[in-house]
């Protein structure tokens, strides 16, 4: 039998979120004590115990929907033959597959983090999807409000960011 894994992006986060893994697995807490240490930081406390406004900080969530993905694969003994990633749910699939070390993988997402929080404090913004409605819908909404509001990712057919 084949095996795929399919992981999620930013917006799969919550507070909570590896406590169990943390707690019950001693190679899921070893792995998230060393990613504490790559980081700098206790990105497990506000995973476990943190408020939702520290954890939708994109410098934090970013890190950790990962760190969720790869040390649940981890600690499941995932062995895919195929594995994909919805946007940043693709270094979690790459690390799983073996194409990318656990270490190089948290510090690519870290950076990658960084970089989208410092473009967010330099233009604020927000984002929201759109379920249920035609896109074309969405594009004449979009277009009757002043200032920038674009449809922006097109996800699915009823899903437009």
């Amino acid at each position: 039998m084949k095996h795929a894994y399919v992981f999620p992006g930013q917006g799969a986060q919550a507070v909570g979120m590896g406590k169990d893994l943390y707690e019950h697995v001693p190679e899921a807490k070893a792995l998230f004590e060393q990613a504490n240490e790559i980081l700098g930081f206790r990105i497990t406390d506000i995973m476990f115990a943190g408020t939702d406004e520290e954890l939708k900080q994109t410098k934090v969530t970013q890190p950790a929907v990962f760190l969720h993905s790869v040390i649940m694969a981890k600690a499941l003994g995932v062995k895919p033959d195929a594995v994909a990633g919805h946007s940043l749910g693709e270094f979690s699939a790459l690390v799983v597959a073996g194409a990318l070390s656990f270490e190089d993988g948290l510090k690519l997402v870290s950076k990658r983090a960084m970089a989208m929080q410092a473009a967010c404090e330099a233009q604020p913004g927000t984002m929201a999807a759109i379920l249920g409605l035609e896109d074309k819908v969405v594009e004449e909404i979009c277009s009757s409000i002043d200032g920038v509001v674009v449809a922006a990712n097109y996800n699915c057919p009823g899903q437009l960011v």
